[in-house]
């Protein structure tokens, strides 16, 4: 797969089709993307140098330098983290190191679209090791050599510049559109959601399960693959797995998941006990590489195959949550849906049952609206407003 290729044809999709009609009303553009999907670019002229890292491609072969630099438990101390992504490509000592530069995906979209090459957001950057509280990298990390490949770091939601004069042209939008600051999949979908006080929690169900808890309190181990995002003066508190709606994609059609859904009693518990995942590997609540996923014993009938899957995803989502209050988080009272999985009604009520707590299905269960309050966040403070 010519994953950037892709990745770029879809955002000038997306742009053509929004109506000429509200194409002219357009006065900023924010997007959020996969977390530590990583891509390395000259710096002078944005080639990529590399095929992307995806958010949940492991360099275990980084691990150990990067564990040896970073505080104990740190967030970067994971194999799927961007610096052990970005140290692993250094470390293969290609021709020009030095004059490229680190963007995540939402950086490179958006700098498809703005021209200034370098610019990130402090969601987006937390797994290259910055810090958003103190609002800078940590010494530790400034004095590697490859700390010239990071990217500048502004909240989300911050106008980077205006959107290029081609573009303006291509697409008519207005010549004062303006382009801002993005942030990842999981915290768009926690902004959709309108969360807003502590306790409150937002289970992302898209292609892997993401949990993010609003907490008074920062957390971060890497060993079961934990970490915070700030938000505003409050922190979230999350991780993801990489159980999810990818695992049901590769076992049943839409219709079919439509279908044998319906048939599902999601008061009766299922006797079946999976850990779903595509393919070796987990990021939370268990931070193991090698992690096989456990998909039998396939009983004959479909919809109970479906339902112990179902309630297996549940049961990971309900470790995650319990793990972060252990961890001392603030305690989940209560969770918000959000993705593609916030669809499915019966998942929703065996969710409600296996974690012991109200499950709701968000008001906007999109990250794309998440990202979309960003624009409005930026348009609001480039005006004066």
């Amino acid at each position: 797969m010519d994953w950037v290729s892709s990745w770029k044809a879809t955002l000038f999709s997306l742009l053509e089709d929004i109506p000429i009609t509200i194409r002219s009303l357009v006065s900023s553009i924010s997007l959020d993307g996969t977390s530590a999907t990583t891509l390395i670019l000259n710096s002078e002229n944005g080639e990529v140098l590399c095929q992307p890292f995806l958010y949940n491609q492991s360099c275990p072969d980084a691990l150990p330098e990067v564990k040896f630099l970073a505080p104990e438990n740190h967030t970067v101390c994971s194999g799927s983290s961007t610096l052990c992504k970005l140290v692993s490509w250094w470390n293969t000592e290609v021709p020009n190191r030095e004059s490229a530069v680190l963007l995540h995906q939402a950086d490179w979209l958006l700098w498809l679209l703005h021209g200034r090459l370098g610019v990130s957001d402090y969601n987006n950057a937390l797994k290259v090791g910055y810090d958003p509280e103190s609002e800078s990298y940590p010494s530790w990390l400034l004095s590697q050599p490859y700390s010239q490949l990071l990217p500048m770091v502004q909240a989300p939601g911050t106008s980077i510049g205006l959107l290029k004069e081609s573009l303006i042209r291509q697409f008519g939008f207005p010549d004062d559109c303006i382009v801002c600051t993005g942030t990842t999949d999981s915290i768009a979908a926690f902004l959709a959601a309108r969360a807003t006080e502590p306790g409150k929690a937002v289970t992302s169900l898209g292609s892997t399960l993401a949990i993010k808890l609003l907490s008074t309190k920062r957390v971060d181990d890497a060993r079961y693959g934990v970490y915070s995002h700030r938000l505003d003066d409050k922190w979230l508190v999350g991780g993801a797995s990489n159980t999810g709606g990818a695992v049901l994609r590769q076992l049943f059609s839409d219709e079919q998941l439509e279908r044998l859904s319906q048939e599902i009693n999601p008061m009766v518990a299922s006797s079946l006990d999976y850990y779903p995942l595509q393919s070796s590997g987990e990021r939370f609540p268990i931070a193991d590489p090698n992690l096989a996923p456990r998909l039998l014993p396939r009983p004959e009938s479909d919809v109970e195959y479906l339902h112990g899957i179902l309630e297996s995803i549940a049961r990971i989502e309900g470790k995650g949550y319990k793990l972060l209050k252990e961890l001392g988080a603030t305690e989940a009272e209560e969770v918000f849906t959000a993705g593609g999985g916030a669809k499915n009604d019966k998942w929703i009520k065996i969710r409600q049952r296996v974690l012991g707590l109200p499950v709701k299905k968000a008001f906007h269960t999109e990250a794309s609206y998440g990202a979309s309050l960003l624009a409005l966040k930026g348009a609001k403070q480039n005006s004066g407003l």
